[in-house]
């Protein structure tokens, strides 16, 4: 039986030059209505883990979150899931710094961009903002992380660094780690203190 998996695969092998019929067929299979456009797998996790929290099955839904591997993909796949090729309705979280190839790739593709939320930097730094700086070194450490942590603090590169920015980067050293902590990080949040532009996303799906 087909499911959201089967069909994010096949839109990353359409958006990469493949032919576009199975994601089309998979879409009318399973009642695709709107796709949720991200910039890479950390932000998908934040997404799903925050969707899990509040007892909802996007997929059941008809919402299909992808990772784009990178925001000047939005182009590629708004042409793709929008107005020119599947009719998907567009939303997701675009990052302050790469506003501009949302807006103009969506505008190529005919697409409104309201469903598209702002984050200050990237969601990585509004989650650390949420949570606050000691609460998510108490979540480094509970991971098993403590001691790459401190290594890492001890980098020159990181002397005088504000505490939230030596976070961020730290997020990004080691392959997956962006994408556990994602969800960690989430699902550490207490209700009121979900980022504005995630909350607002998860509210207009």
């Amino acid at each position: 039986m087909a499911d959201m998996r089967a069909f994010r695969d096949a839109v990353g092998g359409s958006a990469s030059g493949g032919p576009g019929g199975a994601a089309s067929e998979l879409a009318g299979q399973l009642g695709v209505r709107t796709a949720v456009l991200l910039e890479g797998p950390s932000d998908l996790a934040a997404v799903e883990a925050l969707a899990a929290r509040r007892g909802r099955e996007l997929a059941n839904e008809g919402v299909c979150v992808v990772s784009m591997g990178g925001a000047m993909s939005v182009g590629r796949f708004a042409a793709l899931l929008g107005p020119p090729g599947l009719g998907l309705r567009l939303v997701g979280l675009c990052d302050e710094g790469e506003r501009r190839f949302y807006e103009r790739g969506l505008e190529r593709a005919g697409a409104p961009d309201a469903g598209f939320f702002v984050c200050v930097r990237d969601l990585e730094d509004e989650l650390i903002r949420a949570l606050g700086t000691a609460r998510v070194e108490e979540i480094v450490g509970a991971e098993g992380d403590f001691r790459a942590w401190q290594t890492f603090l001890h980098q020159p590169a990181q002397h005088g660094r504000p505490r939230q920015q030596q976070l961020r980067r730290f997020l990004g050293t080691k392959k997956g780690r962006k994408i556990r902590y994602g969800r960690l990080l989430v699902e550490a949040l207490g209700p009121e203190d979900v980022p504005t532009p995630l909350d607002a996303l998860l509210k207009s799906l």
